[in-house]
């Protein structure tokens, strides 16, 4: 029998009804065209497809970390808990597999002693009362380990291990305004582990499409990572990826800085991001069969010396500039697009965020 990682599931037909109800309420609250939004930064036709997803085991692939001339990918939802080891053609290798029956995993680390982690955190439905860090180690054994949030449940699909092994938690808001959370221990097996809130992530909307929730895609946060050269740890919406130089493993105090702005093609549902193995570029995939698995470069100033980065100054769309409406005001017409069809998003998505 698995061993369980989050609540009972709810029944998928109550989660559709109060869903639609959400959606039809939205409709009749939405009277009008939104605000423009800013220009996108970076080049998303620069961008180069991989290779593409077709394999039916991969329908909802929401989590992705290069390993040298291979990628590892695991689905979001499942009854077990499952890592695709696939080729430079999306071609699977092997799956790596442990008993244990995950609620909802939404994003995908490596640790330097080659423990892969998920981060069993998803909950649309604000229920949960822990969630999970679900750990496949190198002798092949597994391990659960449970996380409570200081102020309620919370949802995340962003998970960001830093060099010295420490889980970092970035919450999907559908305002744009996004939490950082980190353990206030160290973690512990079958156990519960308090989390404390050390930052936050402030996006506006950029103008740049793609996503199942319109506009409000530009600001939610659905997945991370951290360069194998430690020098930068990257953040991810339906839309936009951000980067931001790192140092010293310190996540928090990286993301509290301005990033750099990269645009991504569009997709249908982008949730997966991975630097690749020299740090020179993002990779990113999405939800659905078939979809591409995207080689995206990094911007220019993502390469320089900490010295030439802070002379170029933040990008002008981070901070709600002429080119784009104020972030509050830009964030709460996003948010009446979304609406309830991220509250409870599930019952569309399968748990999908």
């Amino acid at each position: 029998m698995c061993e369980q990682a989050g609540p009972p599931r709810r029944g998928t037909a109550g989660r559709r009804l109060a869903a639609t109800a959400g959606l039809a309420l939205t409709l009749v609250v939405v009277g009008g065209a939104l605000p423009a939004s800013a220009q996108p930064a970076g080049d998303p036709a620069a961008a180069t497809t991989r290779c593409q997803l077709t394999d039916p085991r991969l329908p909802e692939v929401s989590g992705l970390v290069e390993v040298g001339d291979r990628m590892l990918v695991h689905n979001d939802g499942g009854d077990s808990l499952d890592v695709y080891v696939l080729d430079r053609t999306c071609a699977v290798v092997t799956v790596h597999s442990a008993p244990v029956d995950p609620y909802d995993p939404e994003d995908l680390a490596l640790a330097v002693d080659g423990t892969i982690w998920l981060a069993d955190t998803g909950d649309n439905t604000g229920i949960r009362e822990t969630v999970a860090l679900l750990a496949l180690h190198a002798d092949g054994s597994s391990s659960v380990y449970r996380l409570s949030y200081p102020d309620g449940p919370r949802d995340v699909e962003a998970l960001l291990l830093a060099p010295d092994g420490t889980p970092y938690l970035v919450t999907k808001e559908v305002l744009g305004a996004s939490a950082v959370y980190r353990p206030v221990s160290a973690l512990v097996e079958d156990g519960t582990v308090g989390l404390t809130e050390v930052g936050g992530v402030e996006l506006v909307l950029t103008g740049t499409p793609g996503g199942p929730v319109g506009r409000a895609g530009q600001l939610m946060v659905t997945g991370g990572a951290v360069s194998p050269d430690e020098r930068y740890v990257a953040l991810r919406t339906y839309t936009d990826a951000y980067v931001w130089p790192l140092e010293d493993s310190d996540v928090a105090g990286a993301l509290a800085g301005e990033p750099r702005r990269v645009a991504l093609p569009a997709a249908a549902q982008g949730e997966a991001v991975s630097f690749t193995g020299d740090s020179a570029a993002l990779v990113v995939a999405g939800e659905g069969l078939p979809s591409d698995v995207t080689v995206v470069p990094l911007p220019t100033a993502a390469s320089t010396s900490p010295e030439a980065r802070s002379a170029e100054g933040p990008l002008p769309d981070l901070l709600g500039g002429d080119d784009g409406p104020p972030p509050v005001a830009a964030a709460l017409a996003a948010a009446v697009v979304a609406g309830v069809l991220v509250w409870l998003g599930s019952a569309l998505f399968r748990r999908r965020g």
